[in-house]
Parts: C-alpha cells; sequence; structure tokens
C-alpha cells in the first residue's frame, strides 16, 4: 500500500470518526470542535487530489470564519440549563428506519465503488486545481468580471456601512 492509500484511509478514518463525535458530543462546543477536525480531514482530501486551492479555501472559510461564527453563536446562547424533551416513539422509530436505511445506501455505494482509491488523482499530476492555474486564468480570460465583482462588493460594503451607520 502505497502512502497516498495510507494518506487516504487516515484522513477517512479522522474524517468519519470526527463526524461521529459531532453527533455523539453532548457539549456544543465539542462538536464544533470536532467538526473543525472533519473540515481538516477534508482539506487534506483536497490535497491528495491536487486540488490546494480548495483546501486553503475549505480551512479559510470553514474551518476558520464560520467555525468562529458557529462558536460566537453557541456562546451567547444560554446552554447551561439542560431542558430533554420527551420524544415519541414514532420519531424514535423514524429516525432508526431512516438511519438503517442511509446505513445500506452506505454499504451499497462503498461495494460498488471497490477501485475508488485506484482512481482518485495522484499528487503532482496535471494543474486543474493549483492556484496558480487559477490566477492565470482569472487574471487574463476574465479579468473584467473579476474587477466588476471587485467593485460590486465594494459597492456592497459602503452601502452596509452607510445603512448601518447612526445619525
Amino acid at each position: 500500500m502505497g502512502i497516498l492509500q495510507f494518506l487516504f484511509w487516515l484522513l477517512s478514518a479522522v474524517a468519519l470518526t470526527g463526524a461521529i463525535m459531532v453527533l455523539a458530543s453532548k457539549n456544543p462546543v465539542h462538536s464544533v470542535l470536532w467538526l473543525i477536525v472533519v473540515f481538516f480531514a477534508i482539506s487534506g482530501h483536497y490535497v491528495l487530489l491536487n486540488a490546494q486551492f480548495l483546501a486553503v479555501v475549505n480551512l479559510i472559510v470553514y474551518a476558520g470564519a464560520i467555525m468562529v461564527l458557529f462558536l460566537f453563536v453557541i456562546m451567547l446562547m444560554n446552554l447551561n440549563t439542560v431542558i430533554e424533551t420527551r420524544k415519541n416513539l414514532w420519531m424514535k422509530a423514524a429516525g432508526i428506519i431512516s438511519g438503517g436505511i442511509l446505513f445500506l445506501i452506505m454499504i451499497s455505494v462503498v461495494r460498488s465503488s471497490a477501485d475508488m482509491v485506484s482512481r482518485t488523482a495522484q499528487l503532482k499530476e496535471g494543474s486543474i486545481g493549483l492556484i496558480e492555474t487559477l490566477g492565470k486564468v482569472l487574471f487574463t480570460q476574465y479579468v473584467v468580471p473579476f474587477e466588476i465583482s471587485s467593485v460590486l462588493f465594494l459597492s456592497a460594503m459602503v452601502g452596509a456601512v452607510v445603512i448601518g451607520k447612526k445619525d
């Protein structure tokens, strides 16, 4: 087994473990921290697929900004009081049935894609996901739409400041 296959399976195990812990954690702050672990594992998969730009954007946007927002909202909510609502028997049965169906679908997907690892992109092959290629295309072929969108974002920021400013 090569190093890329080992990294793939290691990152997959980390992502699955983190996702299970997001659901199993009783403390919402711990769930958010486990979700950050999942985002790091997904970014590792992006690097293995030679999509470094997506890996960096995933880390900056999701593991950085959105998780800070989640933590901010969780800290502002009053989570000290634990209120356990009684769950209906039908809701529990529906959850068990839908979870079982999802489990069967996952098993069928894993069986149908036995050669999934051999079909993944190898590191340093091609230049589709590289930041250099994206930058060249963005600043040569799409420079006018890029500049127009930057002017629109700037005007939206100025408008938000004007609307939010108190007289």
